[in-house]
């Protein structure tokens, strides 16, 4: 469930998806991917408990009219894509990592696709996706919020922005 009543629509969810990327200080802009109006959302972090890396998190968000695993998980792929070749300054994985929420808000949603994104952070080199599936109809965000053997280091980070972009906690 998320916190705001009012955004039973997948627009009305992305504006408060805006909001919430905005609040936390990310630079925000709309996008037209092949149609399809897409916010972005994205911030740079460094940390020393990183092993002193900047990690380069992107949330980009869309509403489709449904949502299967076929579609988020290309979703996934384009938005991992999007966020290697737009990130800039030195390649990934020189003291660089990528992060990425790809998300997707429907009123028609596959229970694979819940399952698909609940079950496991997707990743590439020095590349991590969290994909997010948001059930507006049901009110239900479904994300990976465990803490994998891989990218262990930035499992906290991932569920700190997950649950303050999406639950609005």
């Amino acid at each position: 469930m998320y916190a705001q009543q009012e955004q039973s629509t997948p627009g009305a969810y992305l504006t408060f998806v805006e909001r919430q990327l905005s609040a936390d200080g990310c630079t925000t802009r709309w996008e037209d991917w092949a149609g399809v109006p897409v916010l972005v959302g994205r911030r740079a972090d460094f940390r020393l408990s990183w092993m002193a890396t900047r990690l380069h998190l992107f949330t980009v968000a869309a509403a489709v009219p449904e949502v299967t695993v076929p579609v988020i998980s290309t979703f996934t792929d384009q938005v991992m894509k999007y966020a290697k070749d737009t990130k800039g300054g030195l390649p990934v994985g020189l003291q660089n990592g990528v992060g990425a929420f790809p998300v997707l808000v429907s009123d028609r949603i596959d229970p694979a696709a819940v399952q698909w994104a609940e079950e496991q952070q997707r990743l590439k080199f020095a590349c991590m996706t969290r994909p997010v599936v948001v059930d507006s109809a049901r009110r239900y965000v479904a994300m990976y919020r465990g803490k994998p053997a891989l990218g262990r280091v930035y499992a906290s980070h991932f569920i700190e922005k997950g649950s303050q972009y999406f639950y609005g906690q």
